[in-house]
């Protein structure tokens, strides 16, 4: 998919939540395995799920999975660490990279297709969700963008980087994106969509 790498943000260590996040049980899977699932369904093997806190459980959760998992020691330093850290160990041939977070459980397989189709409309530009009035990721970022990333510091995504290229973003509406799983309030919501999500499924 003219060399487009996705890289899935795993490493915190779920304070609010009090249990590792990428671990608990929604629709009868654990989250993060969710989430790569959603990620290899449009890229393949061309994911890395970059983890850092409860790296032992991870790694053995993502053990048949055809993601790439990468370790960031220095996860502690928050979210901009492991953005450096993913883009240092992108592919040589990588064009463009897609950087989701392990807890976006709720972002679906078309949602991330969507932003591909955005992207591919014109060289150079960036892909971005929008939700809750913010322009955030999932996003597609082009090699331009790839020293920005690199740049990062402390516990800041990728946000100022779409506002500082805000010219050269396409926005594209994923309300799904918005939905967060930090907190027990968070996971109590979530599971109870998850559930209904799988009884419709299952419905005759």
């Amino acid at each position: 998919m003219s060399n487009l790498h996705v890289l899935v943000l795993a490493a915190g260590a779920s304070t609010r939540l009090g249990q590792p996040k990428q671990l608990v049980k929604l629709g009868g899977r654990p989250a993060l395995h969710g989430v790569v699932s959603v990620a290899t369904a449009i890229a393949g093997q061309a994911v890395t799920v970059v983890i850092g806190a409860h790296a032992a459980e991870l790694t053995r959760l993502l053990a048949h999975s055809p993601a790439s998992v990468i370790v960031n020691r220095r996860w502690e330093e928050g979210m901009a660490s492991s953005i450096r850290f993913g883009v240092s160990s992108l592919p040589a041939a990588t064009e463009a990279v897609l950087v989701l977070l392990g807890d976006q459980v709720a972002v679906t397989a078309d949602d991330l297709k969507r932003l591909v189709a955005a992207w591919k409309e014109q060289d150079g530009v960036i892909a971005a969700a929008t939700y809750d009035q913010h322009v955030g990721v999932p996003a597609i970022f082009p090699r331009v963008c790839f020293g920005e990333l690199a740049g990062l510091r402390g516990d800041q995504g990728a946000r100022q980087i779409l506002e500082r290229n805000s010219y050269r973003v396409m926005r594209v509406p994923m309300p799904n994106a918005a939905i967060d799983l930090d907190t027990p309030e968070d996971l109590a919501a979530l599971t109870e969509r998850f559930n209904r999500q799988s009884t419709s499924t299952n419905e005759p």
